[in-house]
């Protein structure tokens, strides 16, 4: 059997079978966390049927990672059946990879070091922080720094945060103290992240697959975060910024993520 008759249709299921690789004895070393819905799920066992019950579909396997793990990503990954985009790799080798998926149509982006979409998310130093998905705080970020969200990203967060609480820690909470930093440094971070919080809690009474605890869970958890954000004492950068507010742009443009 090859290695590309071996990809799974499954998402959930190829997303272990690529898990799995990375466990084994030779690639243990590789520091290689999963972005996206797929992380999402991954990290909601208990409500990751809100996903189905909301009609969230996966269409992506994406991962972040380290630049200094090039080489052994491609081995993985191509040792697995994905075909490398060398076009890509020769434009972007700095930032991303993209590998194609030739049995199903898929494909799969490895981002390097940060996630650079409306906002800049470093990742350097955080991704050893879980073993199998980037940390909570990021996860949640991921979705909130994208200036225009979707219903993908908002039915993603309402599940990360029913099935999370905001912490001080990586250990299953939601760290709201690497938010809470990221924020007080960057205005035009904190004015997406805030707007988006908002977004998602004024949303929540669309979703009549959600109990009412559902609703209750998730509105204290986004105000509790919310007033955490609001606590933390800003840089003088962050300061000078938001005097100029809105009438400059403060976020960048960038094209729809399929998977996001």
């Amino acid at each position: 059997m090859t290695a590309q008759s071996q990809i799974l249709e499954d998402f959930y299921s190829e997303r272990t079978r690529i898990l799995d690789a990375l466990a084994t004895e030779e690639n243990k070393h590789v520091i290689m966390r999963l972005v996206g819905a797929l992380a999402f799920r991954t990290h909601c066992p208990q409500f990751g049927y809100i996903q189905d019950a909301l009609g969230r579909e996966f269409t992506d396997i994406d991962f972040a990672s380290y630049h200094s793990y090039f080489e052994d990503i491609v081995r993985i990954l191509t040792g697995l059946g994905y075909e490398e985009d060398k076009m890509v790799t020769r434009l972007f080798s700095d930032r991303r990879l993209l590998f194609h998926d030739p049995v199903n149509g898929r494909h799969i982006d490895v981002f390097f070091n940060k996630l650079d979409f409306s906002h800049v998310l470093p990742l350097e130093g955080r991704l050893e922080a879980d073993s199998l998905t980037l940390p909570l705080a990021e996860l949640l970020l991921e979705k909130m720094q994208i200036y225009e969200l979707n219903e993908k990203d908002l039915i993603d967060t309402i599940m990360l945060i029913r099935e999370h609480p905001i912490g001080e820690s990586d250990d299953e909470e939601i760290n709201a103290s690497v938010i809470c930093k990221l924020l007080a440094h960057d205005w035009g971070f904190w004015r997406t992240v805030t707007k988006n919080l908002d977004l998602v809690d004024h949303f929540l009474g669309r979703y009549e697959q959600l109990s009412d605890d559902d609703r209750d869970v998730v509105h204290q958890r986004l105000k509790d975060l919310r007033s955490r954000i609001d606590a933390t004492p800003k840089s003088m950068r962050w300061k000078l910024r938001s005097k100029v507010g809105d009438r400059v742009k403060w976020y960048k443009d960038v094209e729809e993520l399929a998977d996001r």
